[in-house]
C-alpha cells in the first residue's frame, strides 16, 4: 500500500506510479525490429494453402498393427509374451504369426492411423 501526497489513508496505486515509456521505443501498434518473426510465414503453394493441422498417427498403433493392400488390419496374436509353459501345445501352435482383426476392432485402429488406408 502506498501513501499519496495530501492523503492520510493508504490506498492501492492502481498503476499510477508506472515508469514512463522508454525514449526511442516504438509507440503502441508499431512494429519493433527486435520482435520480427524468427520463422517467416510459409509461402502459399500453387495448389493453395497447406492443409493444417495434420493428424498424428498414434505411435503405439503403428508399432502393433499393419495394413494390408485391401485395407484390412493385421495384428500379432495375443497371449504369447510369457507363461508358455502352462499353455497347451495346440494354443501355441494356433497363435503363430499374425491375424486379421474383425471389423469392429479394425474401425478403431484405423482412427489411430489416419494415413495408412
Amino acid at each position: 500500500m502506498l501513501l499519496f501526497q495530501g492523503s492520510t489513508s493508504a490506498r492501492k496505486s492502481r498503476g499510477r506510479d508506472r515508469a514512463p515509456p522508454l525514449v526511442g521505443a516504438p509507440a503502441e501498434g508499431e512494429a519493433c525490429e527486435a520482435r520480427q518473426r524468427k520463422h517467416p510465414v510459409q509461402p502459399v503453394s500453387e495448389k493453395g494453402p497447406s492443409k493444417m493441422p495434420k493428424l498424428k498417427t498414434k505411435s503405439g498403433a503403428k508399432k502393433r498393427f499393419k495394413m494390408t493392400g485391401t485395407g484390412k488390419v493385421v495384428a500379432a496374436q495375443a497371449g504369447k509374451r510369457h507363461g508358455m509353459i502352462k499353455r497347451t501345445t495346440k494354443f501355441i501352435r494356433k497363435a503363430r504369426g499374425t491375424s486379421v482383426l474383425n471389423d469392429s476392432d479394425a474401425k478403431i485402429v484405423k482412427k489411430y492411423m489416419p494415413y495408412n488406408r
